[in-house]
């Protein structure tokens, strides 16, 4: 099974169609602390193989991040952060490399800071770049092949001229893959400056009578209800990454076993909701399976 564990929801950055960049959390806002990471790991034993250590906010505000990637790799679990890279000194680029860290994902938005502070506001692409550096460098100095490093590239209508250098930036610093990601936009029904022109970066297309609607069909069901979950900074379990301000409490983790919860008659009863008629379901209508382009 793959969850993910959100370590803060804390953020540097004000990104404008993310709740954490906003600071319009309506929820709890801190850190997970280094028991209730251990109190997730334990409860789920040995079905969990895969974390992404990320949910909202940047990881690595947390000052015990590294800490919770160590805990997850004693026990020889697969863990995959996102992060803008801003706090990866040459330093800590060695930490994260002997932390055991299988794959980090480095958000990059553009190619010259004009294009990269439209979306990453407040954000320094120099600072990204030299993060990503500083762990292509660590891994060499170590003589690891991890963690796989990936740049992650939000397409929007003011970058997508900018891919194939971003490609180029890739191979030269030697980052190991790039991943081509479609923008989410709230309210994307009357469009948007951010949506691309280019309509295969989009999950979204534009309608005869000029509105937008989602690309990919709309259909009930989710792949997601049954393999994987999302586990707030305090414990709380949530159904998917789109319930991003936790209004779909299954349960927490401190007060229950992982399995109860996971069996519950409310999981059952969102489960079901959703089969039946997963448009009526809020965190649902925007979600767009495939928003990815791995290249």
């Amino acid at each position: 099974m793959a969850v993910s564990i959100e370590p803060t929801t804390a953020c540097n950055l004000r990104c404008p169609q993310c709740p954490s960049g906003l600071r319009q959390f309506s929820r709890p806002q801190g850190n997970i602390n280094l028991e209730m990471n251990r109190q997730i790991l334990d409860k789920m034993g040995g079905s969990l193989q895969y974390i992404n250590y990320y949910f909202q906010g940047e990881p690595f505000i947390n000052p015990n991040f590294l800490k919770l990637v160590k805990e997850a790799r004693k026990r020889n679990i697969y863990t995959v952060t996102s992060t803008n890279a801003h706090f990866i000194s040459e330093k800590k680029a060695e930490e994260i490399v002997e932390s055991g860290l299988n794959e980090i994902i480095i958000s990059i938005d553009g190619t010259t800071q004009e294009t990269y502070e439209k979306y990453r506001i407040e954000g320094q692409l120099t600072k990204v770049l030299e993060g990503t550096k500083n762990l292509v460098a660590a891994k060499k100095k170590k003589g690891v092949s991890s963690p796989l490093l990936t740049f992650q590239f939000l397409i929007v209508r003011y970058n997508e001229s900018q891919i194939d250098k971003l490609h180029e930036m890739a191979e030269e610093i030697g980052v190991d893959c790039v991943s081509l990601k479609t923008v989410q936009i709230y309210d994307f029904e009357n469009g948007h400056p951010l949506i691309p022109e280019n309509e295969q970066y989009s999950r979204y297309k534009k309608k005869p009578d000029g509105s937008f609607e989602l690309k990919n069909k709309f259909k009930n069901r989710c792949w997601r209800m049954w393999s994987s979950c999302v586990f707030t900074w305090d414990g709380k379990v949530v159904p998917c990454c789109f319930d991003k301000d936790a209004q779909h409490q299954m349960g927490e983790i401190d007060q229950s076993t992982f399995k109860t919860i996971w069996k519950s008659a409310i999981y059952k009863e969102f489960r079901k909701k959703l089969m039946q008629d997963r448009q009526q379901i809020e965190i649902c209508k925007n979600c767009s399976e495939g928003s990815k382009i791995w290249v």
